[in-house]
């Protein structure tokens, strides 16, 4: 009887040995499971990161290749509005030689319009008025072509158009103020061509003994 008693245990026991290797295999499996797990994760992030870097370097190229073409544009920009600039100059000035050669010209002829005061004379008469005639229709050309004289007699001196030549006492006019014009300046496009050579007012003794 004894004996047949020890067959069953002995079953017994190789099937919790079963039992027992087959959690042990199921826990190994679980556990190299979990660790393929966590490898896959960490290849992941990885991967993440790599794609970030890359991302974050495709940004900054993009954004430098943005502000080359801002700054290539903006020179361009510059480069046309100077060439612009120097167009307009070129043809607003473009009479500036020719213009300044032309004002011995129409000197002369103020002084000989001056100089050749009419007499009673008709041939007299007649040659004034042709050098006037002359001179008005020479202002009017050069007034055309934007040229302006500058005749400032009785207007306050202007350093940047006169050129003073003379002071002058005076008792009628302020200090400062352009007396005479003893040769007309010109401007063309408001920038001087010659300036006007003036006589200029100063304060006369006898004001300045009044003041004292």
């Amino acid at each position: 009887m004894s004996e047949e008693k020890s067959v069953p245990n002995e079953q017994e026991e190789v099937a919790n040995n079963d039992q027992v290797n087959t959690q042990q295999a199921e826990e190994l499996g679980a556990g190299s499971d979990e660790i393929s797990s966590l490898d896959e994760q960490t290849q992941d992030a990885a991967s993440l990161e790599i794609l970030q870097q890359q991302l974050d370097a495709a940004l900054a190229e993009a954004k430098e290749a943005k502000d080359q073409v801002l700054r290539a544009q903006a020179e361009m920009q510059n480069v046309q509005r100077r060439a612009k600039q120097d167009v307009e100059k070129a043809h607003k000035f473009a009479l500036d030689k020719f213009s300044n050669e032309l004002l011995p010209v129409v000197d002369s002829l103020e002084r000989a319009l001056e100089t050749a005061a009419p007499t009673g004379e008709e041939a007299s008469k007649a040659m004034h008025e042709g050098i006037e005639l002359t001179l008005k229709m020479f202002l009017d050309v050069l007034k055309k072509f934007n040229v302006e004289q500058l005749d400032p007699v009785g207007e306050p001196f202007d350093p940047q158009f006169h050129e003073a030549m003379a002071m002058q006492e005076s008792q009628d006019a302020e200090p400062g103020t352009v007396l005479a014009a003893i040769q007309k300046g010109y401007t063309l496009n408001g920038r001087l061509v010659r300036p006007a050579m003036v006589v200029v007012s100063k304060a006369s003794a006898t004001k300045i003994d009044e003041k004292a």
